[in-house]
């Protein structure tokens, strides 16, 4: 009788050759809830502007695991100790740790679901994973919730400068075409150690921590935070509120039979059971940009309108303002769209509204990227760079903004 080869090698355009290095890791790629992370897109409707933007959270999460193989490497090369136990929880952990995204995830997390973020539903769903492969998986939890003795190993997975970040930046940045977050993340890499058990960089790696601090907020204001963008995901919120708030009333909307349970019912963190686990899990980009398709052609306007604004890519406008003209701006452009469209203010929230952005490369109130001198003294890497820059890039960065159609007229919103 012959066996699977579960030992798979799969190619990535970003680094090559990437290895699945035991058959339980094959085994949990293989799950359909990792399968499904295949039908996410890992930037969201950033493809609405960076047409190339359209890999998966499948992609990124091997990228990750690929990463994590690197640093126990240069790690062990180093002295650490790293049991095979808790190398193998490393891959596990991070190769699940976004394994809770759902479609268009951060306009999921304020509509379809009641504030339930990604991270406890990958804990939801790695706990399920654990039931099934029998406890295989608990270490990795253990790590992930932060329970572990070993610090440094959640800082491998969840800190200011993971293997999640070193993973996203460069794929993003390579699908998008932004040059500018093409971070050094082998360099990176190759200068990490363990120092009283917490994760540094070797001070001779400090220009490539700078690197990926410069390409982190850089990539933030001209990929996540690009305008366009950010009105995409914001009209999409809108959408599905507005879907929520008719299905509720008992208005018949097309949609999967998964979307639809997420529309009638309110779910919140202590929902989540093992049932509403699986209804998630059927969960992907399919469903909804399926439905937009069909409610742009509903008798709801507002449901209709903003579909089709996704659909055909007729975005809203985003105008940053000063904060105390915020509300001002607001006011003017509420009255010139209602003017055309003749609303009540609750359906007019829905057409102008108004936000805010925050773009914070290095958060100094959070666990600290550590530097190792080369006598063996830690600082943070705001001490340890020259580069005055740095320390700007430790202040947060917040732009408000007002949220409106383009050119309105009811000939080219509908």
């Amino acid at each position: 009788m012959t066996t699977e080869n579960k030992l798979k090698i799969l190619n990535d355009p970003i680094y090559g050759f990437i290895s699945i290095p035991n058959s339980l890791l094959f085994d949990l790629i293989e799950h359909p809830y990792f399968q499904r992370l295949r039908r996410i897109n890992q930037m969201g409707l950033s493809y609405l502007v960076y047409p190339g933007a359209t890999h998966t959270r499948f992609h990124h999460a091997l990228g990750c695991m690929h990463m994590m193989q690197k640093a126990v490497q240069v790690l062990r090369s180093k002295n650490v100790e790293i049991s095979n136990e808790e190398e193998n929880a490393l891959y596990i952990a991070i190769l699940l740790h976004d394994i809770g995204h759902g479609p268009f995830s951060h306009a999921m997390e304020n509509s379809i679901v009641e504030n339930v973020h990604h991270e406890e539903i990958s804990l939801f769903f790695m706990n399920a994973l654990n039931t099934e492969f029998n406890g295989q998986l608990s270490l990795a939890i253990e790590i992930f919730k932060g329970n572990y003795h070993r610090k440094f190993l959640l800082q491998l997975i969840s800190s200011q400068m993971d293997m999640d970040r070193m993973d996203y930046l460069k794929r993003d940045s390579f699908y998008s075409g932004v040059a500018e977050g093409n971070i050094n993340s082998e360099r990176l890499i190759q200068m990490i150690n363990v120092h009283d058990d917490y994760l540094v960089v070797e001070e001779k790696g400090i220009y490539s921590v700078e690197k990926f601090l410069v390409g982190r907020r850089l990539m933030y204001w001209q990929c996540y935070l690009h305008k366009t963008g950010v009105a995409a995901e914001l009209i999409l919120t809108k959408i599905l509120k507005r879907a929520k708030e008719l299905t509720q009333k008992g208005v018949s909307l097309w949609s999967s039979d998964a979307l639809n349970f997420f529309l009638k019912n309110q779910i919140h963190k202590d929902d989540f059971n093992r049932q509403v686990l699986e209804k998630f899990a059927l969960l992907d980009d399919s469903d909804i940009i399926g439905a937009l398709k069909n409610w742009q052609f509903h008798d709801d306007f507002i449901l209709s309108t903003l579909s089709s604004c996704i659909i055909n890519r007729n975005l809203f406008h985003i105008k940053t303002v000063e904060e105390t003209e915020q509300n001002n701006l607001l006011d003017e452009h509420r009255k010139q769209v209602n003017e055309i469209l003749q609303l009540n203010d609750s359906e007019l929230d829905y057409f102008v509204f108004s936000g805010s952005m925050k773009n914070t490369a290095y958060n100094k109130n959070e666990e600290p990227i550590r530097i190792l001198t080369k006598n063996r003294e830690i600082i943070d890497v705001l001490e340890a760079s020259d580069q005055s820059n740095l320390t700007a890039l430790s202040v947060p960065v917040k732009k408000f903004f007002v949220c409106f159609p383009k050119n309105i007229t009811l000939k080219n919103i509908q």
